[in-house]
């Protein structure tokens, strides 16, 4: 989708993402290694209780499922930024359901936008436990498709 066709307000629906146990903890192993996704006797005397998952490895379980929508296909030129935050803790079986929606576009040049996207990303409880805004370089429609030739 070209930067001209993206409007402020636009939504899609993420695809569940599962958070299956093993997955979780082989991740945390080789990137977030801490006892509180790890070890499950040190994470019982936590406040949570039991293990959470990695809050990088919870986002891109919804990024990953984000993608699959391909909302700029091919004209996606790159992404610019992204800002997560973790509002609540995520646990080995919960299924992770998200909104994405284009919160700002801004023309850059005849080239390309910057598009912001906020996601926010839901438990099986309807509990908001993370949001994401992400900033993606947009490209604009070709003068020549655009009928100002």
């Amino acid at each position: 989708m070209y930067f001209d066709d993206i409007k402020p307000g636009m939504t899609v629906d993420i695809a569940p993402a599962v958070i299956e146990k093993e997955k979780m903890i082989d991740f945390a192993r080789e990137y977030d290694n801490i006892p509180l996704h790890t070890d499950e006797e040190y994470a019982k005397n936590t406040p949570f209780g039991r293990l959470i998952a990695p809050g990088v490895m919870s986002f891109m379980s919804v990024w990953a499922k984000y993608l699959e929508v391909d909302l700029f296909g091919d004209e996606l030129l790159a992404g610019k930024s992204t800002k997560i935050e973790w509002l609540k803790p995520v646990f080995a079986g919960d299924v992770l359901t998200a909104k994405a929606a284009v919160t700002k576009a801004v023309k850059r040049s005849a080239k390309n936008g910057l598009v912001e996207l906020t996601i926010e990303v839901h438990n099986q409880n309807g509990e908001l436990v993370l949001t994401n805004i992400t900033e993606a370089v947009v490209k604009c429609r070709p003068l020549r498709d655009s009928g100002l030739e």
